[in-house]
């Protein structure tokens, strides 16, 4: 582990990884807990920090982010330059996985809120093939970009979208505007919603654990 980077090693020989993103304000620890729940043992994750900046959402208080958030109005102006830098951030730890002997198509992109919205960004933009996508209580980034930039090699990777009905954060229509412009984009996402607010319940962690295993992960 790095200063940046939690990293949990499976129990034997590793053949695949996850790299799961946190949201806004936590840390890489927030889903360290759900390893041991989802039991794969040849799967390594990686948890990594976002780095601190400003966020103008909340007064310019300083917080670990992916990037900044000007408004919660899906019209505002987006932080295009730090959503890309965190982007690049993720190909980086993808390629340190493929360093290792992962082949991408075994390496899942994971995310909570604003980890999701980067996992959704790089994951439909990355130029091969992943073995899925995981976006929890998120959105879609600067999506009205996606038709001119969307990477063909994971058109058919399978993208899971979960979402509460009661997120008052990050509304269950993002989930639904998110859904058409992949849907509008070539992508074939599922979207999976559940009775709980800007969290994550049992039966999704259960629903995760059933995509991990069905993408033979």
């Amino acid at each position: 582990m790095n200063n940046n980077t939690l990293i949990k090693e499976p129990s034997q020989t590793a053949d695949s990884s996850i790299i799961w993103l946190h949201g806004l304000g936590a840390s890489a620890n927030d889903f360290a807990p759900i390893v041991p729940i989802l039991n794969l043992p040849n799967t390594r994750f990686i948890f990594p920090n976002a780095p601190v900046r400003p966020v103008t959402l909340n007064m310019g208080i300083e917080m670990p982010a992916w990037y900044d958030i000007f408004s919660l109005d899906r019209f505002s102006k987006q932080d295009e330059a730090g959503i890309k830098a965190s982007a690049q951030t993720v190909g980086s730890l993808i390629q340190a996985e493929v360093d290792k002997g992962i082949k991408t198509e075994r390496i899942v992109l994971a995310g909570f809120s604003q980890g999701a919205a980067m996992v959704l960004y790089t994951g439909t933009r990355f130029e091969h093939k992943l073995a899925g996508i995981l976006a929890l209580s998120g959105y879609l980034p600067l999506g009205d970009q996606l038709a001119a930039e969307k990477s063909h090699a994971n058109l058919n990777t399978p993208i899971f979208i979960a979402h509460g009905d009661y997120d008052a954060v990050v509304p269950p229509n993002f989930a639904e505007l998110t859904m058409d412009t992949l849907n509008q984009a070539g992508f074939s996402p599922t979207l999976n919603r559940y009775p709980m607010e800007h969290s994550v319940s049992d039966q999704e962690v259960r629903d995760i654990r059933e995509r991990l295993r069905a993408w033979q992960i």
